[in-house]
């Protein structure tokens, strides 16, 4: 049975470095943290060992939930499909390919549920600004609606949360940076070498993040653009 859990939240923890500045935030607004990471297939599946890693430094309750037999339906992305990952920046058009089909709505709709099992109030997950131009389950309209829904659904009331839903990936660095967080405990590369790529869009923003900030980058990288 299900312990009941008092100004607890979810957090949607990937291990990128978005999510580990979400995750630390929510541990100084709540008394009970539960972070929960899913694998879904996708290509970068080392993020996981990552987020593993820092929530039982943390002495977190940490949930890691294999999805990765719905990658049958969500082909088409190059996070999930034999597609080459692109390179460049995520504005541009051809980082549409690293879409994956309704996977904040999958995810989202699965950690309200836990939170609703354990009478948590909140789920946190990390979009951001430089992510509406690609991603539409990363938009404002998008956080309204599935507050909406998850009010219709359920009797337990748990907010969807995104608090960095306006920030820029570099604002979400300073007020990591400002927390003396360790990115050396974060995976952000597409692509799950040994060393990040450094010409994804995931590193190429990232880099941008670390240069806007004054602040070398603690992770190696094969190349820098």
């Amino acid at each position: 049975m299900a312990t009941t859990q008092h100004n607890a939240a979810v957090v949607i923890y990937s291990g990128g470095m978005d999510s580990y500045t979400l995750l630390n935030r929510a541990l100084r607004d709540y008394a009970t943290v539960l972070p929960l990471t899913f694998n879904y297939g996708q290509r970068h599946v080392k993020e996981i060992d990552y987020a593993a890693r820092v929530a039982q430094a943390l002495g977190l309750e940490h949930k890691v939930i294999n999805i990765a037999a719905i990658g049958e339906l969500l082909q088409g992305s190059a996070l999930t499909s034999d597609i080459e990952v692109p390179l460049g920046h995520y504005e541009e058009q051809s980082m549409k390919t690293t879409v994956v089909p309704n996977r904040n709505m999958i995810m989202l709709s699965l950690a309200v549920g836990y939170a609703v099992s354990r009478e948590a109030g909140a789920v946190f997950f990390g979009a951001h600004a430089g992510d509406h131009a690609i991603y539409p389950d990363c938009r404002p309209v998008f956080v309204e609606a599935i507050n909406q829904v998850t009010r219709l659904a359920n009797y337990h009331p748990v907010e969807v949360r995104a608090p960095y839903l306006y920030a820029s990936k570099g604002e979400i660095l300073a007020e990591g940076l400002r927390m003396r967080l360790d990115y050396r405990q974060t995976w952000t590369c597409y692509n799950g070498r040994t060393l990040a790529c450094g010409r994804c869009g995931a590193c190429v923003e990232r880099l941008e993040a670390f240069a806007l900030q004054g602040v070398v980058d603690p992770i190696e990288y094969e190349t820098l653009p």
